[in-house]
């Protein structure tokens, strides 16, 4: 690690708020990205027979227990349980839970001894799609079992969350990287050469910057059926203009500075000397617009979702779950964890980015 790392690191450190953000973010986003170890209606390991299977990671047919079908076993069904508990007794048929009891008090069923099995299931035994048999009305308020209630189709509304919060911070920081490159990029080019060059890209990029983003991608919404990749895609089409001012502007200031003129002396290309020499002076005022570019990435994917135009409706957007908010006042819960989920990632992800630009600044040192 460089002098110059070391030196950042001890600043965004000693920024405590920026600090304690990325060690909370950290630990969320981890969680999140082991969303299927966390949340699923699979076990995270199952024992039958005297075997180990994992059918969280693995594809296990009902009739590896000695069941009738050769789809994927239902681990949440009765019938299924009670085969793996009783090692695929046929009794399992009839009288699922006599069984399963029989099993786990004595090791027989019927009599006859087995080799009873077990199942681990995740802490949150459903997954994003998982439509549960509630008994009653959906939404339903928070209880032992969905510790944020359920949606109106019955889904647990935490596990939504967690696989939400991983979509959301996921494409944000696709889009952001990639709108990151290509404006970075593009305002390097602009502002070290200047002159006709600068005109022409500023033309072309107030005319693009005019052409209003959302209504684009609804029209395409509307015409073809979006995934996330296209999303994407379009959201870095009309969104790599956010950077090209704020780069432009550092690189006209600096390509007149001695040390430029100095390297162009010596013959050293232009492409080193842009992006080895004046970026990293450009590179406080391109960390400042980062967090934007993070919040308005995460609030054009919840807005599409909200207006029906963005992901499909059994994905696990943040952006639906605001819209069902909408639609069931009744149901206050949806709306506190709509909210409170994207104030506490927006914020994290805000202190984070300040004291990140606070430690590239070399005019700031935290003691």
């Amino acid at each position: 690690m460089s002098p110059l790392t070391k030196r950042r690191w001890r600043n965004f450190r000693a920024n405590g708020r920026a600090f304690w953000s990325l060690c909370i973010f950290a630990v969320l986003f981890a969680i999140a990205l082991c969303a299927e170890f966390v949340a699923n209606d699979k076990p995270l390991l199952v024992s039958y027979r005297g075997h180990w299977m994992t059918p969280v990671t693995s594809f296990y047919p009902e009739t590896a227990f000695n069941g009738d079908f050769r789809t994927e076993a239902d681990y949440r069904a009765p019938e299924v349980q009670c085969l793996i508990v009783t090692g695929g007794s046929e009794t399992c048929f009839d009288d699922p839970d006599g069984a399963m009891a029989e099993a786990r008090t004595s090791g027989t069923v019927d009599g006859a001894a087995v080799e009873t099995g077990w199942l681990l299931w995740p802490p949150i035994p459903y997954s994003y799609d998982t439509v549960n048999n509630l008994g009653r009305a959906a939404p339903s308020p928070p209880d032992a079992q969905h510790w944020l209630g359920t949606d109106d189709t019955a889904r647990d509304v935490l596990a939504r969350v967690i696989y939400g919060f991983r979509l959301s911070v996921g494409f944000a920081l696709v889009v952001t990287l990639l709108t990151s490159v290509i404006g970075i990029a593009a305002g390097a080019v602009q502002g070290y050469f200047g002159g006709w060059v600068d005109l022409t890209f500023q033309r072309l990029i107030e005319l693009w910057s005019s052409t209003p983003m959302l209504y684009v991608i609804i029209i395409v919404g509307a015409i073809w059926r979006l995934d996330f990749w296209s999303l994407v895609i379009l959201s870095v089409m009309f969104g790599w203009t956010a950077l090209v001012g704020v780069v432009r502007a550092e690189f006209l200031r600096a390509r007149n500075f001695e040390y430029v003129r100095a390297a162009r002396a010596l013959g050293v290309s232009d492409g080193r000397i842009m992006f080895r020499h004046v970026l990293p002076n450009a590179m406080v005022a391109t960390v400042t617009m980062l967090p934007f570019i993070i919040a308005g990435a995460i609030g054009s994917l919840a807005a599409l979702d909200f207006l029906g135009f963005g992901l499909p409706s059994s994905a696990p957007s943040l952006g639906e779950l605001t819209l069902q908010a909408k639609q069931n006042l009744q149901a206050p819960w949806l709306g506190f964890t709509a909210f409170f989920t994207f104030a506490i990632m927006l914020s994290l992800l805000v202190f984070i980015f300040e004291g990140v630009r606070d430690a590239f600044d070399p005019r700031k040192t935290f003691k």
